[in-house]
């Protein structure tokens, strides 16, 4: 699997550079999901004061895999390189610092001599937090809101979009009651997480989603939701926060 063959390759290289403290994976290759089709999230864990030159040097480490057809150089949640090589293996480089390292998601530790990563452990999950549940609520009505702006002018296009983002924040309140452990994942694990009678759902409200169908879509959410919202308000911290809204948004 070019992926693992990538990940043998990529971490020879780095484990001969002195600024490198550890070397971790996260995605579907961290919980051993990895198929023919899995990017690589790997990680270098670097001193704060070895942060700038290594930097300078990633692009060479990724190239003792093999030509890049394709980089980019950004900063989300830490430096990241993204790199495509020729054979379309797509890898995510970070560099992260004890004080960067992101306590989501799970990962497999590749390389840690002097066991950096050890107090990391603890903190893999794939649960939602209490805010991170509250904000997929707060967004699904916020998109609903907007959808209503769009459709009202007419704008279909706008208005798939809007509803694309209705059913991601969606996505991630339907795992956290039926799947808790895999939530943050949101769309990409639906199939395998949910159950099938909801499943189907949210594949007909997804199959509604296009410039022609969407009001049929709006309705097949809003009924959607007001059979899973008794639930919803119950795990909700600050349900007063968005309840007007979402109110509002039952009314299409």
């Amino acid at each position: 699997m070019k992926v693992n063959e990538a990940l043998d390759v990529l971490t020879n290289s780095l484990v001969k550079d002195k600024r490198v403290q550890a070397i971790f994976v996260k995605g579907s290759v961290g919980r051993g999901e990895q198929d023919e089709h899995s990017d690589l999230d790997l990680y270098c864990l670097v001193e704060p004061d070895d942060l700038t030159t290594f930097l300078e040097s990633r692009i060479n480490h990724l190239e003792s895999y093999g030509k890049l057809l394709f980089y980019d150089d950004i900063y989300i949640i830490a430096p990241q390189i993204i790199a495509v090589y020729e054979n379309l293996l797509h890898v995510d480089l970070f560099t992260v610092t004890e004080e960067t390292f992101v306590k989501k998601d799970f990962f497999k530790i590749i390389y840690d001599p002097q066991n950096r990563l050890k107090k990391f452990e603890a903190s893999q999950t794939l649960q939602l937090s209490a805010a991170e549940f509250q904000d997929a609520v707060d967004d699904i009505a916020w998109f609903l809101f907007q959808y209503k702006k769009s459709a009202g002018r007419g704008n279909d296009l706008w208005s798939v979009n809007l509803l694309n983002q209705v059913m991601a924040h969606l996505a991630r309140v339907l795992l956290h009651r039926y799947k808790p452990d895999r939530a943050l994942l949101g769309m990409k694990t639906l199939k395998s997480s949910l159950p099938i009678g909801m499943l189907k759902k949210m594949a007909e409200i997804q199959e509604q989603i296009t410039p022609q169908k969407h009001t049929t879509a709006v309705m097949l959410i809003r009924d959607l939701l007001e059979q899973e919202s008794k639930w919803i308000f119950s795990e909700v911290a600050k349900p007063e926060k968005i309840l007007p809204l979402w109110n509002k948004m039952m009314e299409f």
